[in-house]
């Protein structure tokens, strides 16, 4: 065939096939609430800048309101914002809004298994055990609260190894974090040179960071023609084999001395409930589903907690003033020599109040993971139907004007009544709402409660630059909002 009618007739087929997919794509928008006019293939990226996609999202909210439709890729999203439609959304519509959507970047490794990633009965038979031995939380016979308590006193005796010289915290606190994890699924935790224990760290750390820059996002756009693409993207599914070889060596040591009687943690109480399933056509239960959830619970018990913790250091270095009067009521109701226990927190307004602006400013899970529809639903106006991919925009939710007086300032006082007492507010959902809220959001408040005051009785923060020079601008806004590097001196008190 002549050269020039070869590429003729690719150029015909490439421009029908752009034709085709844009008029499904155009006639899909049609029955959609309003937003910006996608382009063929790439959507609506010239609007959605994948390096700061959460600022772009939030400019189209205020245009296009509560309720609008973008195409990440060439597939829409219904895009959700500020509290009163998120609430309508996850709570009061929460068996609709309840679904698992399309998160190419955790699908396509874990292929829909696990606690967070699969869909229907098995999710809710996963997540129903994994709740009943999170609640039980020691799975021997300390708490798990002792547990932390042990962690935290660690971390401080690796803070005082610095004797006081600039350090990242983020190799230290992220360890510490993870340690907890691990006595939950595998029943011990790891010293903090342990080299497969450090892999295991720097694997989420390091996914987790892809994931919040450009190359992760793009990926979820796109993830059909970047699995061909190099990139630093390649790197997420090293480290999460990485992370499956780990996990899964762990698994064969249980097996090799499990006593159904006598089930030690997470992995045992999981092979002796496979071994009960086995005849059970459904399967829900197998060596799969077991590596891709304890995965699971590694990844989000790890790094989101980590990211707050670091996020509040700095944040107390910008304010020393807040960071001096949480100390001070440390001292008087906990003292300088005794451990934090959670209980102190219903006697620590301040604090428990620093810890929840903390989590509101610092906002580390900017978008919640995709949902998807279970039935058709008229939602404020709009018919969605069933199979609709639905992001929900939780910065819109912890920087609604409508529910803080100044949304974008930190101030301890948002979660303070005019009496200094502790104040709930439902508009701060840092683990997200529903049926689809994390499964280990009173472990991670236990977490951080602990780490955050028993580091604070025995350090004070120095930064290296003045307080009023310390930038808190998120580096990546993907997945994640993470802190710019920096380092920290700690002053043993």
């Amino acid at each position: 065939m002549d050269f020039g009618i070869a590429v003729g007739t690719l150029l015909a087929f490439c421009l029908t096939y752009v034709i085709l997919k844009s008029g499904k794509m155009w006639r899909r928008a049609r029955s959609l609430p309003p937003g910006p006019t996608p382009l063929p293939f790439i959507g609506n990226l010239h609007q959605v800048r994948p390096w700061d996609i959460t600022k772009s999202l939030m400019k189209l909210h205020k245009k296009y309101g509560s309720v609008y439709t973008v195409h990440l890729g060439q597939e829409p999203h219904v895009v959700l914002c500020g509290y009163q439609a998120v609430k309508e959304a996850l709570i009061d519509n929460s068996e609709i809004f309840g679904e698992r959507g399309f998160y190419p970047v955790f699908y396509n490794f874990t292929k829909g298994d696990g606690i967070a990633f699969s869909k229907g009965e098995k999710w809710k038979r996963l997540r129903r055990f994994a709740l009943h031995i999170l609640r039980d939380f020691g799975m021997g016979k300390r708490s798990i609260e002792e547990r932390i308590q042990e962690e935290a006193q660690y971390l401080v005796e690796e803070f005082r190894k610095t004797n006081m010289s600039p350090c990242n915290p983020i190799t230290l606190v992220g360890r510490a974090v993870s340690n907890v994890i691990c006595s939950v699924v595998f029943g011990n935790r790891f010293d903090y040179e342990d080299k497969n224990f450090t892999l295991l760290v720097s694997c989420i750390q390091n996914n987790f960071t892809i994931m919040s820059k450009i190359s992760g996002v793009l990926y979820n756009f796109y993830s059909d023609l970047m699995d061909y693409l190099p990139g630093p993207h390649k790197d997420i599914f090293t480290n999460f084999e990485k992370l499956t070889d780990f996990i899964e060596e762990k698994v064969k040591k249980n097996q090799e001395s499990l006593d159904p009687n006598n089930p030690r943690d997470y992995v045992d109480c999981f092979l002796i409930k496979m071994e009960k399933e086995k005849n059970n056509s459904e399967n829900f239960f197998n060596m799969n589903t077991l590596v891709m959830s304890s995965l699971i619970l590694f990844f989000g018990g790890t790094e989101t907690i980590s990211l707050t913790l670091r996020y509040g250091f700095l944040i107390l270095m910008k304010y020393p003033a807040i960071a001096a009067k949480v100390q001070e009521e440390i001292d008087h109701v906990i003292g300088r020599h005794r451990m934090p226990s959670y209980e102190d927190r219903t006697r620590m307004p301040y604090t428990t109040a620093v810890l929840h602006e903390i989590q509101r400013y610092a906002d580390v899970i900017p978008l919640s993971l995709t949902h998807e529809l279970t039935a058709d639903i008229n939602f404020r106006g709009y018919n969605l139907h069933k199979g609709t991919q639905v992001t929900l925009l939780m910065t819109s939710v912890h920087r609604d004007p409508t529910q803080y007086q100044d949304p974008d300032k930190f101030d301890p006082t948002n979660f303070l009544d005019a009496n200094g007492r502790f104040k709930k507010r439902e508009a701060l959902m840092p683990f997200s709402a529903g049926k689809r809220i994390c499964l280990g959001e009173s472990l991670a408040m236990t977490e951080l409660f602990i780490y955050f005051t028993t580091i604070l009785q025995n350090f004070s923060f120095k930064s290296l630059i003045p307080s009023e020079k310390l930038d808190l601008t998120p580096l990546g806004v993907g997945l994640g909002n993470i802190p710019i590097p920096y380092e920290i001196c700690m002053i043993p008190r």
